[in-house]
């Protein structure tokens, strides 16, 4: 909770007697703003011009300090638009199969799930491949938007066979997780799962499900699920590129 005295901060002068250069004095009374929720994601600061005289400084000054910020991806220069903080980027470190539900506790959010659709579908030949179904046999099609803490984050489509998962379509997944469901309701256990990471342009339709831009950069994310009997999932995702990070540690073998 932001107290009353980091509400009185404000953007304010520099001092000229202060060994710290000047443009690191901006540089933390914004990273201060940020850190304290007066400056909240999304939120546009004030121009250049307007800085000066806030701050007391030249615009080589501002500047410096605005693109230093942006540097280290607390602000976002958008051309003929203006400076914007930044949201957090959500870097995920995965190790073992988790669901996304696990993921973002992990991370320390709020987890959430808004269901666009769900039902049964007959999958074309390359989800039936994957999921090793044979030609005629049923899917569960969940398409679900994903949250955290309450802000689009993903939209996610996962498909399962629903001869493992008789009356899944009739489920409620809305904040829930699906592999919790699945351990509760069906006694089944994901073991492992294989992911594929693509870069891409985010659509008309997702950018509007996800609150961005049109063309804004996604990773395209392919899961595909496996318990101890087989392939139990294949999930394609498009998760919000200014949002969501991985990261992986690399070992040598040597």
């Amino acid at each position: 909770m932001v107290t009353t005295e980091q509400l009185a901060i404000g953007p304010r002068r520099v001092s000229r007697s202060n060994p710290i250069p000047l443009y690191a004095q901006v540089e933390q009374n914004m990273r201060q703003l940020i850190k304290t929720g007066q400056w909240s994601p999304g939120h546009r600061v004030p121009s250049e011009k307007d800085l000066e005289d806030m701050y007391g400084v030249s615009r080589i000054t501002i500047r410096r300090a605005l693109n230093d910020l942006a540097a280290e991806g607390k602000l976002v220069r958008e051309p003929g638009r203006g400076t914007f903080v930044k949201e957090p980027t959500l870097v995920a470190e995965p190790k073992t199969v988790t669901s996304f539900t696990e993921e973002m506790t992990h991370l320390g959010l709020q987890a959430g799930a808004r269901v666009l659709s769900i039902g049964l579908e007959y999958p074309d030949s390359v989800i039936a491949r994957r999921l090793r179904l044979q030609e005629g046999e049923p899917i569960v099609a969940v398409h679900r938007l994903r949250l955290a803490d309450d802000r689009p984050l993903g939209i996610q489509r996962a498909r399962l066979p629903a001869g493992r998962f008789p009356g899944l379509e009739h489920s409620d997944l809305t904040d829930r997780s699906l592999y919790e469901h699945l351990r509760t309701a069906y006694g089944v256990t994901p073991t492992e799962a294989a992911e594929t990471f693509r870069v891409g342009q985010i659509g008309a339709s997702e950018a509007r499900l996800l609150q961005t831009a049109k063309g804004a950069c996604t990773f395209l994310v392919d899961r595909l699920t496996f318990d101890a009997e087989g392939p139990i999932e294949f999930a394609e995702s498009v998760m919000r590129g200014d949002r969501y990070r991985v990261h992986l540690g690399l070992r040598s073998n040597s």
